[in-house]
Order: C-alpha cells, then structure tokens, then sequence
C-alpha cells in the first residue's frame, strides 16, 4: 500500500516542482553563477525557514533576493543595519495623529515577503532581538496590537566575515532562528569575465514574475509531505546527536572541540531542509543524500566551538565532515 501512495506522492511532487525549474532559470537571467546560493535560497523559501549568508561585499547577495522577489511577484524591502538603528526602523512604530486624537499605526520595513537585513551584525541586541519575533512567530507587536506578517515571509541576513570593528556578534539565540547559514564564495574566472561584460554595456536582464507568492505559500505546504522514512529520521537524529555526545560515535578526539552541539531545532531544519531539497530536486522521498547535501549548510552555525578548538584553527566544516563518515548512513 505505502509503495503506491509513494510513487503517487512521487508524481505529484514532479508535476507541482516544475516551477522550482523556471523560477531558477529566471534567476539565471540576472545572477551569473552562484549556483549553491540559488539552491540555498530555494530551500529555505520552500522549507519556510530564514538564511544568513556570510561573504565579502559585491557577491549578488542582495541582487539574489531582490531578482527572487521580482520572479515571485513579492514585496522586497531592505533594511541596512547600523550602529544607531533602533527597533522602531524595522518593525515600525505608533505616531500620534493630532487630527484624529489617535495613535495610527506606522509598519516598518519588516512587512514584506523578503526581507534583506544587510550587515545584521552592526546593528546592536535591541535591533537584532526585533527581529526575533517576526522571524520566529510571523508576527509583530506594536502599542498592544499584533499584526500577522505577509505570507510567504523570508529574511535573508548577511554579514560580512572581514571587518569586525564596530559589529555586534549575533546572540546563539538569534544565529539558531536562521534555518541555513551559507558562505558565498568569488565567482569563476568564466562567470567574472560575463559579469563585466553585463555591468560594461548596461543593459541587464530584468527578471519576469514566472511565480505567485499563493504558489509558494502552496509549494510549502507539499514540501511538508515529501515522505521521511523512519530511517532518515534516525539518520538525522544520530548526526545531530554527534555534534552533542561525539564519543558515543567513534569520536573522542572532538569532545575537547565542541562547546555545544545542534538543539532540537538542528534536527528540525535538517529534516525540512532535506525534504525541500528532494522537491527541488523534484523526487516525493528524502535519501540520506539530500540530508548530507544540506548538512553543512544546517549545522555550520549550530556547532559552538571552545578556545581549543579555535587556537588549533579547527572549523565547524572539519568536525560536521567527522560527523558525516562516523554516522552510519542507513
């Protein structure tokens, strides 16, 4: 019986993630490369979850999220942090209005479908915990009223890994609530040369809207029903295990490395990221691939490392690969 509601589910997910296709086709128009930060943001568009991308400035990362609301007829805001930010810039705030006697109610930037908060780590606590509410509940309060955020609703995060003068380190609290941290890296010499060329004749491709935000809203809700099996779910739970009681898995040599390991929700994104990446990759059922393939991206920022670990130069990338060849993948 399971066989057959598979291959059903099967069907029908390649059918309805025809349009993860064109949407990254729409993509390409505008982005040369960056083949992974397209997928990425696919994944955490469709798994409902927020990205953080770390890398130097001038890499498209904000021309991506701006080209992806335009192909998905969204509303866009961007919101550039700075030292002197205050909560009331993002989320909005209530003005008095002499003429009605009445406080109205002015909405920040927050209320989008995509919103980009460039440069989160300049902005202080106070700012970045503003965040937290509409990042976590899809709402915000303001006075004593709550307002429900836009559907679909995704904010993308960069910070850049260079200048540290002047920034504030995101709280664990905060880093937890992005479901991928992604580093973007330079593009290829190919991809660099067509670059100049579009920037050197000024015309560039304008991205059609291929997709509706109710598509989205939709496809989010298939992507929920790509079949886990229990094993995967093992699977998953074992990794996620590792980062925390690594000697339980062959690897003692990482017990002094590891400050703390993923929390439950480690193992929830790793688990909704790797079904959305089976529907991007247009299959109903997740394989231990698709959880490796997201792995990296899931728990990068997951991982607390100690002083050890940092003055022998170890990175979260060489112990979730320790992670990934210890955990027996079923």
């Amino acid at each position: 019986m399971e066989t057959v509601n598979i291959k059903e589910l099967n069907d029908r997910i390649q059918k309805e993630s025809e349009f993860v296709d064109i949407l990254s086709l729409e993509m390409g128009k505008v982005i040369v490369g960056q083949k992974q930060l397209v997928e990425n943001l696919m994944i955490a568009l469709l798994a409902d979850g927020h990205i953080l991308l770390e890398g130097m400035p001038g890499l498209a990362k904000t021309l991506a999220i701006s080209t992806l609301s335009k192909a998905i007829n969204a509303k866009f805001s961007r919101i550039q942090f700075t030292p002197d930010l205050l909560p009331a810039d993002v989320t909005g705030t209530l003005i008095y209005s002499q003429k009605k006697e009445e406080f109205e109610v002015h909405k920040g930037p927050i209320f989008a479908n995509f919103v980009l908060a460039d440069e989160i780590n300049r902005a202080p606590a106070k700012v970045q915990s503003a965040l937290l509410e509409a990042m976590q509940e899809r709402q915000v309060t303001l006075g004593d009223q709550t307002y429900r955020l836009p559907e679909p609703f995704l904010v993308m995060a960069t910070q850049n890994p260079v200048e540290q003068e002047g920034t504030y380190p995101l709280p664990e609290a905060q880093v937890d609530r992005f479901m991928l941290k992604c580093l973007v890296d330079y593009p290829k010499k190919e991809e660099e040369k067509l670059i100049i060329r579009m920037n050197n004749s000024g015309e560039f491709p304008t991205p059609n809207a291929v997709v509706s935000p109710e598509d989205i809203v939709r496809a989010r809700k298939l992507v929920r029903e790509v079949y886990m099996d229990e094993k995967i779910e093992r699977y998953i739970v074992d990794i996620v295990y590792a980062t925390r009681t690594p000697s339980e898995y062959g690897l003692k040599e990482l017990e002094g490395l590891i400050a703390f390991g993923g929390s439950p929700r480690a193992s929830i994104s790793l688990s909704l990221a790797a079904k959305a990446y089976a529907f991007v990759k247009r299959r109903g059922y997740v394989i231990p691939e698709d959880v490796r393939a997201v792995c990296y991206d899931v728990l990068r920022h997951r991982i607390g490392l100690t002083y050890e670990a940092e003055a022998e130069n170890v990175t979260t990338e060489q112990i979730i690969e320790k992670v990934i060849n210890a955990v027996i993948v079923p």
